[in-house]
């Protein structure tokens, strides 16, 4: 029985985690109704395990329950993105005092990101560079050492993958205006310049979010 529930616990993860990372970030799913059977066929499960997931995700208000229909991608809303854009700002320009305030930024960590950034940005590689993306911002919000601001800040996750493709689908060279705001990001905690580093994480955002708006 033990390991039933072990081999079902593991087959709503992996279908969790399939949904998460390849079908809720991908541009031409936004607003589609998802079938569970397809699902099921690429993932490897059941169909139990992908409903599991849908209810997960639905309790996220990622995907939305529709009567008859099945599970339909929730779009997100313009003032779901401003409002991302808000409490990202809240945590990482904490997350930029604390580490420069404390002496423990990881410039390395930061570096070797954004070096793999660069060589990801292709237009066809959109998903791969806004992850290195998310992962940029989460190691600076990592360093601060606080478990609790790390769980929640990794909530956050999906909804900051989605936006970044999406913006890059809609701007033209957006891949290498990123790249210059996280090197002024970079720039400005290696000189150990707080408002710098706060300033540069606003021109980041804020210039993402009317992308975003624009689009």
């Amino acid at each position: 029985m033990q390991s039933l529930g072990m081999a079902a616990a593991s087959g709503r993860e992996r279908a969790y985690a399939f949904l998460k990372d390849h079908v809720l970030t991908d541009p031409e799913m936004q607003g589609a109704f998802l079938s569970e059977q397809e699902l099921a066929d690429r993932i490897g499960v059941s169909r139990t395990p992908i409903r599991e997931a849908l209810l997960l995700l639905a309790a996220e208000d990622l995907v939305r329950l529709v009567p008859k229909r099945g599970a339909q991608v929730v779009p997100l809303t313009g003032r779901e993105i401003t409002e991302l854009m808000q409490l990202r700002g809240i945590v990482e320009r904490y997350a930029a005092e604390q580490v420069i305030a404390d002496g423990r930024a990881p410039l390395e960590d930061l570096e070797e990101i954004l070096e793999r950034q660069r060589g990801l940005s292709r237009p066809e590689l959109a998903k791969e560079f806004i992850a290195e993306d998310h992962l940029f911002h989460a190691t600076l919000v990592s360093a601060v050492g606080n478990s609790l601001l790390d769980r929640h800040y990794e909530g956050l996750r999906s909804r900051q993958i989605r936006a970044g493709v999406a913006a890059l689908f809609h701007q033209h060279g957006r891949q290498a205006t990123v790249l210059d705001e996280h090197r002024a990001i970079l720039s400005a905690i290696a000189s150990g310049d707080a408002p710098a580093a706060r300033a540069a994480i606003d021109c980041h955002l804020d210039s993402t979010l009317k992308v975003l708006l624009a689009g």
